[in-house]
């Protein structure tokens, strides 16, 4: 797997830390719950997609672009990062949100990532709910051009097979720090979404022969539409990495018990699990996606899903800046 043959620009802080979790393993009395901290990668408060956008953005400037346009919800974490490396890199970023929430509060609307999206310099309209994102922000796009402008489009959460690249290599960064520390680890789980995290480090993992489970639990899609997608976009990613075939559906696990009410709509196990992580370890969660992927790990530790004696890796995708945007949520 020799990442290095496709264009990347280094935007993040890596190695981001791989660290065991005491105070919650105590608490939950199963397995040794260990955390990749992906929250830490520096761009703009950090996240999951900085990874993504050290390929895609890379790819942008290789083909002249100008400008990039990326498209989200109301409170996406993705746009923020693009906003922030657009702002890094001198590049126009235009961005899209839609209402997927109906949340009009506020907070929601102009605070958290939406407020950094105006600090990086991003121009921004929104969308109601429903529409072919994609395809409104490629109209959005064609304007640009016929402006002169040279654009380079990025799909909602950094999604296809380029920026899943950048997973691809986190897997390889977890298997180096798994060796360096002498830890075997049995299983690995995060928060899974527009599907790239996930299709990525299934790639990678494959790849690396590491034999390590992989369990996205899901915050937006039914499982059977959630695991098509990140099949799909697995069966791409290894094929532009040059070692197709290596994925199989039965590689692609995701429980979507977590969802709750609906996407961007923290449920009662989401507080409870950012309230847990705050108070035992000091470490924030989102109320959109790392809140509930640490919800299913939670929940699972106590169904005894992960057996005691195993060690499991969390990975925090980042996206804290929201909590700002949820203020209703939090009446303490």
């Amino acid at each position: 797997m020799h990442l290095a043959r496709f264009p990347r620009i280094r935007l993040g802080h890596m190695n981001t830390p791989l660290e065991l979790l005491p105070r919650l393993t105590e608490a939950l009395d199963g397995p040794e719950i260990w955390i990749k901290r992906d929250d830490c990668t520096g761009l703009s408060t950090g996240g999951n997609k900085t990874r993504k956008l050290e390929f895609l953005m890379a790819d942008a400037i290789s083909n002249d672009a100008d400008v990039v346009l990326t498209q989200g919800a109301t409170q996406s974490n993705h746009a923020r990062q693009t906003a922030a490396a657009a702002a890094k890199l001198g590049l126009k970023c235009h961005i899209l949100l839609e209402d997927r929430t109906g949340m009009n509060d506020l907070s929601y609307r102009e605070n958290g990532n939406v407020l950094l999206n105006n600090l990086h310099g991003a121009s921004m309209e929104h969308r109601g709910p429903g529409l072919d994102m994609n395809s409104e922000m490629e109209a959005v796009a064609e304007k640009f051009r016929k402006d002169g402008f040279t654009a380079y489009t990025i799909p909602g959460g950094g999604s296809n097979p380029v920026g899943a690249l950048g997973y691809a290599n986190c897997a390889q960064e977890l298997i180096l720090q798994s060796t360096e520390m002498g830890h075997a680890f049995d299983h690995i789980i995060h928060a899974t979404g527009s599907a790239g995290t996930q299709a990525g480090l299934i790639v990678g993992l494959k790849a690396l022969n590491a034999q390590i489970p992989l369990l996205g639990i899901g915050v937006r899609a039914p499982k059977n539409k959630q695991e098509e997608n990140v099949y799909k976009l697995a069966v791409e990613t290894a094929k532009k990495l040059g070692c197709e075939g290596i994925v199989s559906p039965k590689d692609v696990v995701a429980n979507c018990d977590y969802v709750g009410p609906g996407y961007g709509l923290p449920a009662k196990s989401t507080l409870e699990a950012i309230d847990i992580f705050a108070r035992l370890e000091g470490i924030l969660l989102d109320p959109v996606y790392s809140g509930k992927g640490a919800a299913g790990l939670i929940d699972l530790v106590r169904r005894k899903y992960f057996k005691r004696g195993e060690r499991v890796i969390f990975i925090h995708t980042g996206g804290a800046i929201a909590l700002a945007g949820y203020l209703d949520s939090f009446k303490i």
